[in-house]
């Protein structure tokens, strides 16, 4: 005679497999909100480059699909060339005064802007949102104030460096350094939830490394052996499919604070790979 599963645990089991659904649920169709994060720590502008000690210029761009980004363009003195900053998926560019500062060391203006939904900026983000913001920013530098391609940087930290490469892959610019990058959004899923479908259930595809593979333009990769959220495997995958010339400039401490933790092995790596395309940094 069959014994039968006793009700408790067929309860169990039920209630098991209904949250399960309800996350893969909630992982479809609320992802966008997991993945970009405007209100991380806040969506105000809390300080400015002035708080640094750095001058600094409030500009508007225009994206050509209605919405209107918030930015700043931060000049530094006798500039090498200009830095095009694409910063990462929380916070806005008011989080990113310790790198403005180590790049105006570095002899780089910087144009750095909020993506649309971050900041000040109009509209609500998505992947192809930020793609056209990032084709609106290089249409400010290069067209609205002149500078040619051949003097702009791209630079593009953890979610920024998918925007920045896949920027890379139709402009033309000096160089391209992406720092704590992921090889793609479905990558990194399936890494953050091996329980889960992570795969197909993701619905954005920011691959970094599908772009890299066109990438023409010398390339300076940066990641952290230490990076808790994105693997430095990602960094020595990217690094292989990059093409020459590429350099792999390794840092110690977390995500968000490597370049910190690093700074002087960090600043001095820039400078290396810089010097030979940009001009001569004055003494």
């Amino acid at each position: 005679m069959r014994s039968r599963m006793p009700f408790s645990t067929i309860w169990v089991i039920v209630l098991l497999v209904g949250g399960y659904v309800a996350l893969v649920f909630i992982l479809f169709f609320f992802q966008s909100h997991l993945l970009y994060l405007p209100n991380v720590p806040s969506r105000d502008v809390v300080v400015t480059p002035d708080d640094a000690g750095l001058a600094y210029e409030s500009v508007t761009i225009a994206t050509g699909d209605g919405v209107t980004l918030d930015g700043w363009f931060v000049p530094a003195r006798q500039a090498r060339g200009v830095l095009l900053f694409f910063h990462g998926n929380a916070g806005n560019i008011s989080h990113r005064l310790d790198s403005l500062k180590i790049f105006n060391e570095l002899g780089l203006t910087t144009l750095i802007f909020d993506y649309r939904g971050y900041g000040r900026s109009e509209g609500e983000p998505s992947e192809e949102g930020t793609y056209r913001d990032a084709e609106a920013a290089w249409r400010f530098v290069t067209e609205g104030r002149h500078i040619p391609p051949r003097e702009v940087v791209l630079f593009g930290r953890s979610l920024g460096a998918a925007i920045a490469a896949d920027l890379a892959t139709r402009v033309n610019p000096a160089a391209l350094i992406i720092e704590s990058a992921f090889t793609s959004i479905p990558d990194l899923a399936a890494a953050l939830y091996p329980f889960l479908p992570a795969r197909w259930l993701a619905r954005f595809r920011y691959s970094t490394q599908a772009a890299l593979v066109s990438v023409l333009c010398p390339l300076l990769i940066v990641h952290s052996r230490d990076d808790e959220i994105i693997p430095f495997a990602h960094g020595q995958r990217l690094f292989a499919v990059a093409n020459e010339p590429k350099r792999l400039l390794e840092l110690r401490g977390g995500h968000n604070d490597g370049f910190l933790v690093s700074r002087h092995a960090y600043m001095d790596g820039l400078h290396a790979f810089l010097q030979p395309h940009l001009r001569p940094l004055s003494p």
